[in-house]
């Protein structure tokens, strides 16, 4: 084995010479795809497409993508954002279709921009959620959105792999309201009480990124604290945006874009 020269790495790779920023969708049943699979499904992609993406230094080299804010598992999201390094320069329109030609049906690449200062994560510190709520009536949900709003504190509990946390709500939800649905249960699932078929609310909720991160099931966990609230089926959630929120309550896109209104 060669001798590594101090300072030096022991595999070196080819430096990265542009980082390209993508937006993509996580739709339909790849919404029950974990942060990790999603992760190994782009790997394989960019494999696929013959991306020039870079390499991490040493023996296990791994190619550099970096994630931000994922959704959790079981949601959806019209908003999830990666960076790329790439070894040499490439127009983000041509690695935003061949990732998304690479990538099954439900993973759609969106958007890509040539990334620029400030990373990521400095761009994102709240997020915009639709939840659809069936088998409950609007007056019932809007009832429970009051209680909620009107606390100046909300805590619920939630179990993790390390144990038990408790998570403030309140404090991280900048504004929920309310408005009819179409009355179709998530997933063609069935409403279990007598009369539901017609009753679909929908939540509109902006939420500042804390930590830990509050979810849609926290903020439902917070709706049944509070009021109650249980929806007699699964509750749908999909991320719509994400961004730095400002006073006026919009959402700037964290690829440079028009900002989103928050509804």
């Amino acid at each position: 084995m060669a001798k590594v020269r101090p300072g030096a790495a022991a595999n070196p790779a080819p430096p990265t010479v542009q980082r390209v920023r993508l937006r993509f969708a996580k739709r339909g049943r790849l919404r029950f795809l974990s942060h990790r699979d999603v992760a190994r499904s782009f790997e394989r992609a960019v494999r696929r497409a013959g991306i020039p993406v870079s390499h991490s230094h040493g023996f296990s080299p791994h190619p550099r993508l970096s994630w931000v804010g994922a959704a959790p598992t079981g949601s959806a999201s019209e908003a999830e954002y990666l960076e790329i390094g790439l070894t040499r320069e490439l127009d983000p329109e041509v690695v935003r279709a061949a990732l998304d030609s690479a990538l099954p049906d439900g993973l759609d690449v969106l958007q890509a921009v040539v990334a620029t200062p400030p990373g990521l994560p400095e761009r994102i510190d709240a997020g915009l959620w639709r939840l659809v709520v069936a088998g409950l009536s609007v007056a019932e949900v809007e009832g429970a959105v009051a209680r909620l709003l009107a606390e100046e504190a909300l805590v619920v509990t939630r179990i993790t792999p390390s144990g038990r946390r408790e998570i403030d709500v309140r404090a991280a939800l900048v504004a929920l309201s309310v408005e009819p649905g179409d009355g179709a249960a998530p997933d063609g699932a069935t409403p279990r009480t007598a009369g539901a078929e017609s009753d679909c609310a929908i939540l509109t909720a902006v939420v500042r990124q804390t930590t830990p991160t509050v979810r849609p099931d926290d903020v439902l966990s917070a709706l049944t604290v509070v009021a109650g609230l249980t929806p007699p089926v699964p509750v749908k959630a999909t991320r719509l945006a994400q961004g730095l929120l400002d006073d006026g309550g919009n959402l700037a896109d964290p690829l440079g874009a028009v900002p989103v209104t928050r509804v």
